[in-house]
């Protein structure tokens, strides 16, 4: 009998779960076994779960999991250096050269594990079966004006957190742009008609704000963009892959400029790929803003979960994307996870 363990988040800031317990009771009906650890932080309540008959684990548990079991969380593991044995399947950000990624393969190289990245988890047309995109696009929207509004007060962006629901979170930002007493920033999305900028092109739209969106039609010609220093904010909302043009060179820090804030909504500063130069980092839900330069100032965000934001839709959501792969995992060689495997097997043979 497949068995598939969740486990509890243990990276700071991460409310998620990529399992709800309508999903659970879903899979538990298909003949699988499903294990929740308890959780300190889940979005979602256990209650749910134990209604829908799975059986409960401690939280952080999974290490002691029986070898046969699936292990399904979202985001990093510990960075313990352990040895991974077990079949794992999280958002692994290790195939794009990242030095995080390379640390990672080498602990399942040496467990004799197996990841299936989320990222990389695709239908038979290489369409990804499930993403956060939309509501990571809204959240990176939503601090990329924060941001804004912060330069505006003559400050650095403060702390954001967590909120229960979409609809806080626009009403919180109304306030906090209205205060300011100034026309709304215009923004720039570049990948405007995929999941990531829509969500960022919706929550503009709800608050006012001009949106020149832009997809691959209008970067086709590979650059450069001058257009882009034409307004205030620019959302970045294309992952990183061969091939991408530079969008923000390193030389924009001094080149004359409307352009204050930079949302890296794609967050992917340690890949070769990155289609903006002028960082190197990603920032944290205490400190969301880098300064790049100081006069004009250029603050860029790049915040790596942003969908935690809002973590009930964002899980409730994602999760209904990806069940009916999971209703697929009895057959790990076939299909979207036999692909998956497929991948990684590409790649720990590099390391």
């Amino acid at each position: 009998m497949t068995h598939l363990w969740i486990r509890a988040e243990q990276r700071d800031n991460e409310e998620r779960v990529g399992l709800t317990p309508n999903g659970a009771r879903a899979l538990l009906d298909a003949g699988l076994r499903v294990t929740v650890e308890h959780s300190s932080v889940r979005a979602i309540p256990i209650d749910g779960y134990v209604d829908a008959g799975c059986e409960l684990a401690p939280e952080n548990s999974w290490p002691t999991a029986p070898a046969d079991a699936i292990i399904f969380g979202l985001k990093e593991l510990p960075e313990d250096g352990s040895p991974l044995t077990h079949r794992h399947i999280l958002f692994g950000h290790a195939y794009k050269g990242q030095p995080s990624g390379q640390t990672l393969l080498k602990r399942f190289k040496a467990g004799g594990g197996t990841l299936y990245d989320l990222e990389y988890l695709t239908d038979e047309q290489g369409r990804r079966v499930a993403a956060f995109g939309y509501w990571a696009g809204y959240a990176g929207a939503a601090v990329s004006l924060k941001c804004w509004a912060a330069q505006q007060r003559g400050e650095i962006a403060g702390p954001v957190s967590v909120y229960p629901s979409a609809s806080a979170l626009q009403s919180d930002l109304d306030a906090e742009l209205s205060a300011i007493g100034l026309d709304r920033p215009a923004t720039i999305v570049i990948g405007a008609l995929g999941r990531v900028g829509t969500g960022a092109s919706d929550l503009c739209a709800a608050l006012g704000v001009s949106v020149t969106k832009w997809d691959m039609a209008e970067t086709a010609n590979g650059g450069p963009f001058p257009e882009i220093l034409n307004h205030d904010i620019f959302l970045n909302c294309i992952l990183a892959r061969p091939g991408t043009p530079v969008f923000v060179p390193a030389s924009t820090k001094t080149d004359p400029r409307t352009l204050s804030v930079i949302g890296d909504i794609a967050c992917d500063p340690d890949s070769d790929f990155s289609p903006i130069k002028v960082y190197d980092r990603t920032t944290s839900w205490d400190k969301p803003a880098l300064r790049v330069h100081d006069t004009p100032p250029l603050d860029v965000t790049a915040i790596d979960n942003l969908p935690s934001m809002l973590p009930v839709e964002s899980s409730e959501d994602y999760a209904d994307q990806l069940l009916p792969s999971l209703l697929t995992l009895n057959t790990l060689d076939a299909g979207v996870w036999g692909r998956a495997k497929a991948i990684y097997d590409q790649h720990i043979k590099e390391v």
